[in-house]
């Protein structure tokens, strides 16, 4: 069997007397997409963001590709300044809020993190960029600024800003849920293109179809903890009851159907 390309064991965080993580434990293959869904506050985004440390745990353990991290502040093996921006450097994330630089170019938007992190030449790096906003179908787009662009076109480059540093890994945090509805297609659309291409991609989302239609596996966090997991089926059959409710509530199954008047 494939090694995993991500294994994180017992990840617990709080913030104040807050425990947020409750000692998560979860492993990767590469390619597989894995969903995670769960209501707001059960910490499915501050896992998510641990991967990457973006949030620092206060103990368990990372092991992704060489570099093993223990978030114990006393272990030798706690991770160093470094070692954060080369986890980051081949983690991509992708945040709701798009992050673009107002006063920079989309084409400078991609190019920036390559040039500056990973010392690419500028040719290439441009080079690259046009090829990658050329996929994405925003190469006409390479000299606007993020202002002028619609929501799904500046999440579209977000997405191409994060695959310019060529990661092994995507990390997306509910990528659509500040886009209008009309613009949420097109942003899944290429989320599910890299998952064909083979990505390994974690991703928080509301989008109970993709999870559904797309992922390897789908995560329910619950206070705290994986309350479910396994194939996408599971959304189909929940097991447990918490995700069954969770799933009525997120799907409106719940709601009063008016009835039809008579003439």
């Amino acid at each position: 069997m494939t090694a995993p390309i991500l294994t994180l064991r017992d990840i617990r965080k709080s913030f104040g007397e807050n425990e947020v993580l409750k000692g998560v434990s979860l492993s990767v293959q590469p390619g597989e997409v894995v969903s995670i869904i769960g209501a707001s506050g059960s910490g499915k985004s501050t896992f998510l963001r641990s991967i990457n440390g973006l949030e620092v745990p206060q103990s368990g353990y990372l092991d992704f590709e060489e570099l093993r991290f223990d978030f114990d502040p006393e272990s030798r093996f706690y991770p160093t300044p470094a070692q954060f921006q080369a986890l980051r450097r081949r983690a991509g994330m992708v945040f709701q809020s798009y992050n673009l630089w107002p006063h920079k170019s989309v084409l400078e938007n991609v190019v920036y993190a390559p040039i500056r992190l990973l010392k690419v030449p500028r040719a290439r790096a441009v080079e690259e960029a046009e090829a990658l906003l050329s996929r994405i179908g925003l190469f006409e787009k390479r000299d606007s600024y993020p202002a002028r662009l619609s929501g799904g076109q500046q999440q579209r480059v977000a997405i191409a800003r994060a695959l310019a540093m060529k990661p092994r890994l995507m990390l997306f945090d509910e990528v659509t849920s500040a886009l209008d509805p009309e613009l949420v297609h097109e942003v899944l659309g290429l989320m599910a293109s890299l998952a064909a291409e083979g990505m390994t991609m974690l991703l928080v989302t509301h989008e109970i179809a993709f999870a559904r239609d797309v992922s390897s596996r789908v995560v329910f966090f619950d206070k705290g903890v994986m309350a479910e997991q396994g194939p996408p089926d599971i959304l189909r059959h929940p097991e447990s009851d918490r995700l069954r409710q969770f799933l009525h509530r997120i799907l409106h199954d719940d709601l009063p159907r008016a009835g039809r008047q008579g003439a």
